[in-house]
């Protein structure tokens, strides 16, 4: 009944849902089908270190990820980022699987020959076809993407670089259609006014630093209104665009939160407003992360990941007095012996210019873009010949390209870098001198990567194995400049040659640890790293969206390997249709998985029973968790069967399965039976029996005194190690569990100071009518009842799961 109620709560709940309504009024296409497909929603913030992100959950900035690794099983993990350290690069290699497809943010594109920025649509348009030409296949089939450099094949694409602005449907979409959508978000209206005026008053303290900067209030002031644009406005767009994705049931919808970088480069990843903002993010992400668990098409999976970190740094021209450009320009004039009156140039910044990805040109007016009527390349005329050609610069962070107009010679090459490194303080200045050599090229002499990467990069840095294959990867780009010029090397304070206090691109540690926050029990592909990249996550979310041509790693609940405790779990699954309605087999396999146990006691099990599609529940649980199972059914009708079942990794050998008795007044009343199996673990057997009781307090105490008799509990097999368990329908009160104690003890009781806490319902978890007992030969090391929003919803119970030791030498021997 419980169950039933909530299931109605739960269509009423999506029957009003706003974004089921959005959709309609929308007509937006609608992916029907069963509600266990799998479906993957990934959840991007840009530019958040995991040093940065751990910081911010010990500060209580982001609750709801803590609350996902606190007790929703979900696993933090090191996401390198690759080289250059940049979203355009970081994307094609998570969407196409392709590493370094650009060489960076910025740089000069060898076909035309001019200077690009990844944010402009044709530049992007140009490498995503490169990159789908690359690749096997498009990780955004058929879903939707926000945000995000590029569309990454996806049928709907919004606020991309590549495709600026919402999709077709919702720009093509009736007026009133969208004023019923500011109506219904009438939250995130009044949010973003609130956070206008909030970053107005940051305006205000910038102005203060500025007068003693010598900065332009003004010319400050005039970008607060695109900065909300992209911390707030782009984000809340996103929310809203991904629910309403979510309740349409998108195979795969991937969103990128851009605030948190954006006010990095502005005032650096450490910064209070910085970090001020991942409390809105992570609201977004809770926000979204219940949409997921609502939905009715699909089994969605959260995964949570940022594409790189950002470093604090200092910007080269504020050091230096002068730009990089203007640094390589007094390098040529000296090699040419020509005298030069260096020009006085600002270096650019990415700041701001994001706010692109909100629309065409009518956006453009509204919000003000630093930099955005300046190239990012300079050029810089050398010789006795002003026609001829220029030098060009792309420096757009922390890694630069500088691209000769004709090959120098190895002295002219020589002079050029010696000049940069030493007398303008340039950290690191990079040439291919071999298809698989590069020198390196800093103020205290000459090195050779890969070789000398841990001497260049710092022999402690988290990912020098990966590094120096990236690092020369990068360099050998068709697009990368003659020289690559590095803010960073090992023993620097990190640069930008871009108007930044945080940056990204290039190899410092901050830069290139982003993280991946995932179910712990995703399936990843093995390697020889303790951490992901992009191009790990690509594989997984294939794995999981059912698409890869790769075998499956392995899945098994627990490694087989020696140890003194047991773990032991009772589990009610209700048939497998959980609270939302949905027969799903893997999500309660999925919740015995999670627990790791070595043995399973299942009651409620459905063999091809038309109300469960006709599945054998028993074998294919069995088969997720790679475990062996005896299966005993206490109803048999036809080809229809009901009842419990066994499973583990462990050796198992079946000793009895029957009937328990019922009342013979009440001969309508449900079958009841039980299942007794011996384990092998390490050496001795333990003696497992596996039972649901009836409803009835008669029929319960009839049922329970069979067990306790001489053909159960009572029978001379059944001695050592001994564990009775399953849905007793009883309180501990009861005189059905009064009587197992006086051969039994309660693991729940039996362990110090653990307090019994109750398996039903899953929702509101009162009543303690799961059992495990054990006899006197076991120890009770450890209670779990797991309670994640999986399992919740898995069934109208939770798992039960006692730990326990066996004293060597205990019991009985196996044969």
């Amino acid at each position: 009944m419980l169950s039933r109620i909530e299931v109605w709560f739960r269509w009423a709940r999506r029957s009003l849902s706003r974004s089921h309504w959005l959709a309609r009024l929308l007509q937006l296409p609608v992916s029907t089908g069963s509600g266990v497909r799998p479906g993957l929603i990934m959840l991007q913030i840009d530019g958040l270190s995991q040093p940065e992100l751990q910081r911010a959950l010990d500060r209580g900035e982001m609750p709801f990820l803590r609350r996902l690794l606190k007790k929703e099983h979900y696993r933090l993990h090191a996401h390198y980022s690759g080289l250059p350290a940049t979203t355009p690069a970081v994307q094609a290699e998570l969407f196409y699987g392709v590493k370094t497809a650009v060489p960076a943010f910025s740089y000069c594109d060898h076909c035309s020959g001019r200077v690009v920025k990844m944010l402009q649509p044709d530049t992007a348009a140009q490498v995503e076809e490169r990159l789908t030409k690359m690749s096997d296949e498009a990780l955004l089939k058929d879903g939707s993407a926000y945000s995000n450099i590029y569309t990454g094949g996806a049928a709907e694409s919004h606020f991309c670089a590549s495709a600026l602005g919402w999709g077709p449907a919702l720009r093509s979409a009736n007026p009133l259609v969208l004023l019923v959508l500011i109506i219904t978000n009438l939250y995130s209206v009044l949010r973003i006014i609130g956070l206008f005026f909030l970053e107005f008053g940051l305006a205000l303290g910038d102005f203060l630093r500025g007068l003693i900067k010598g900065h332009d209030f003004l010319s400050e002031l005039k970008f607060v209104p695109t900065r909300v644009a992209i911390s707030i406005v782009l984000r809340e767009l996103c929310v809203i665009g991904g629910k309403i994705d979510l309740s349409r049931g998108m195979p795969v919808v991937h969103i990128n939160f851009l605030g948190y970088d954006e006010q990095s480069h502005r005032r650096g990843p450490s910064s209070l407003f910085a970090h001020w903002t991942l409390k809105g993010i992570d609201d977004s992400i809770a926000r979204l992360w219940r949409a997921a668990n609502r939905a009715q098409w699909r089994r969605y999976e959260v995964w949570i990941y940022s594409d790189h970190g950002q470093a604090k740094v200092r910007p080269y021209h504020q050091v230096q007095g002068y730009s990089l450009e203007q640094a390589v320009e007094q390098s040529f004039a000296r090699l040419h012996a020509q005298p030069v009156s260096p020009s006085v140039r600002k270096a650019d910044s990415i700041q701001t210019q994001r706010v692109r990805l909100l629309g065409g040109n009518k956006v453009q007016r509204l919000f003000a873009v630093r930099g955005g009527h300046a190239n990012t390349a300079h050029a810089i005329t050398t010789g006795e010949k002003a026609t001829e050609a220029a030098i060009q610069v792309a420096a757009l962070g922390p890694v630069g390209h500088i691209y000769f107009p004709a090959p120098l010679t190895e002295q002219d090459c020589r002079f050029i870098t010696t000049a940069l490194v030493v007398e303008h303080k340039v950290p690191l200045v990079l040439r291919l001198e071999a298809p698989d050599r590069l020198l390196a090229t800093t103020a205290d002499g000459d090195f050779y990567l890969p070789q000398d990467s841990a001497r260049i990069f710092g022999a402690e840095h988290p990912f020098l194995d990966s590094l120096s294959d990236d690092v020369l990867r990068l360099c050998q780009h068709a697009d990368a400049g003659d020289l690559v010029v590095m803010g960073w090397r090992n023993g620097v304070t990190a640069q930008s040659f871009a108007d930044e206090n945080g940056a990204h691109a290039g190899a410092t540690p901050e830069e290139t640890n982003g993280f991946a926050l995932l179910p712990a029990d995703t399936l990843l592909v093995p390697g020889n790293n303790s951490y992901l990249r992009p191009r790990d996550l690509y594989h997984a979310a294939l794995h999981y969206l059912g698409r890869s041509q790769q075998q499956a790693p392995s899945r098994s609940a627990r490694p087989a390997e020696q140890t003194d405790t047991l773990r032991v779990m009772t589990y009610n699954v209700h048939s497998c249709i959980g609270l939302d309605g949905k027969v799903d087999v893997e999500r309660v396999a999925r919740v015995i998985a999670q627990a790791r146990p070595d043995v399973v006691a299942l009651q409620e099990l459905d063999v091809g029973r038309d109300r469960s599609l006709g599945l054998d529940q028993a074998q294919l649980i069995a088969r997720y968790l790679e475990m062996e199972f005896h299966f005993h059914p206490a109803m048999h009708m036809e080809e229809e069967r009901y009842g419990d079942a066994i499973l583990t990794h462990l050796p198992l050998r079946l000793v009895k399965a029957g009937p328990l008795p019922g009342l013979t007044d009440k001969p309508k009343l449900e079958p009841r039976g039980a299942i007794w199996a011996a384990v092998q673990f390490n050496g001795q057997e333990v003696q497992i029996i596996n039972t649901h009781l009836g409803l009835q307090p008669r029929e319960r105490l009839a049922q329970i005194e069979c067990l306790l008799g001489k053909d159960w509990l009572g029978h001379a097999d059944c001695r050592g190690p001994v564990i009775l368990c399953g849905d007793l329908n009883a309180q501990p009160n009861s005189e059905v569990c009064q009587r197992i104690k006086v051969q039994l003890h309660d693991a729940q009781t039996a362990l110090k100071p653990h307090r019994p806490a109750g398996t039903f319902p899953s929702r509101f978890a009162a009543l303690r009518i799961d059992h495990i007992f054990v006899s006197k030969e076991l120890t009770v090391t450890g209670i779990e009842i797991p309670g994640t929003q999986l399992a919740k919803v898995a069934s109208d119970h939770l798992p039960l799961l006692a730990q326990l030791r066996l004293p060597r030498h205990c019991g009985t021997t196996a044969d």
